[in-house]
């Protein structure tokens, strides 16, 4: 640390050998090219101390906040999920513009009886570990919390409501008689949109962009991740990690309540 020019000042636990806080005065990106890797499988978050419990809480929902993509999961009922996947997996790392190839994916599930949808949340979507924790504990102090997703509100606002969140805003599935029309309406809930819910949360609650907190994994999150007073990477594919201001890789949720100061014996169960 000391080569990079950071030097630490004060030292405190957050959690005994478990989340340690270093106190020190520099860049915050100096900061945290010197931190990380020096400790292994540890995760670096490196934020202003006045802002470290933020009052907005704007997260993505599928492979974030849950532990699957939705409509690769919804596509398995339909026999396309290899397909499916691989097209998520592109959109996911910027390869492909996401607008188009959630439309594309939609239109392959043409047909698909809409019953599905609700069997398909039931049967796979299960929430990322300390996802309710951290949604509830920071609600519980004050924070509005809210799930932006490029997927689809029929997961995203059940999920919504599980884990905590005040809100969800999502794309919405087309449906008549019963089942998927193969298209989404419009607007699509994309990259611009998670900045702009964002940013207009903020300003409805007159808070600073210093107060927010930004957790997604995909490119389509980058904008909310760069706007965010600290933007974060959950196990995010490369293009999103080296936007984040703090990637969390090796932990799950868990990092983030204690990179807020939070010990266990204070988390919302």
């Amino acid at each position: 640390m000391a080569a990079a020019g950071v030097h630490a000042f004060g030292r405190s636990w957050v959690e005994e050998d478990k989340a340690c806080d270093l106190l020190f005065s520099a860049a915050p990106e100096s900061a945290r090219r010197a931190l990380e890797g020096l400790v292994a499988e540890a995760d670096v978050v490196v934020q202003r101390e006045a802002h470290r419990r933020a009052k907005l809480l704007v997260a993505d929902m599928d492979s974030t906040m849950i532990t699957v993509e939705c409509i690769d999961e919804l596509a398995d009922y339909a026999g396309l999920k290899a397909e499916i996947a691989e097209v998520t997996e592109r959109a996911m790392r910027g390869e492909l513009e996401f607008e188009a190839a959630l439309r594309a994916r939609v239109k392959l599930l043409k047909g698909l009886d809409a019953s599905t949808i609700d069997l398909c949340r039931a049967e796979r979507v299960r929430a990322t570990p300390r996802a309710r924790a951290l949604v509830r504990t920071l609600r519980r102090d004050g924070a509005y919390c809210l799930i932006v997703s490029g997927g689809f509100t029929r997961f995203a606002e059940p999920v919504a409501e599980e884990l905590g969140f005040h809100r969800a805003i999502a794309n919405r599935l087309v449906i008549e008689d019963g089942r998927l029309t193969g298209e989404v309406e419009a607007p699509i809930v994309g990259a611009l949109t998670k900045r702009q819910a964002l940013l207009d949360a903020a300003a409805e609650r007159e808070l600073g962009l210093e107060d927010s907190l930004a957790i997604g994994d995909g490119a389509n999150d980058i904008p909310m991740i760069e706007a965010a007073g600290l933007g974060v990477a959950y196990h995010a594919k490369p293009a999103a990690a080296a936007a984040a201001g703090a990637r969390i890789e090796h932990n799950d949720l868990t990092a983030l309540l204690y990179a807020a100061g939070y010990a266990r014996s204070e988390w919302e169960a």
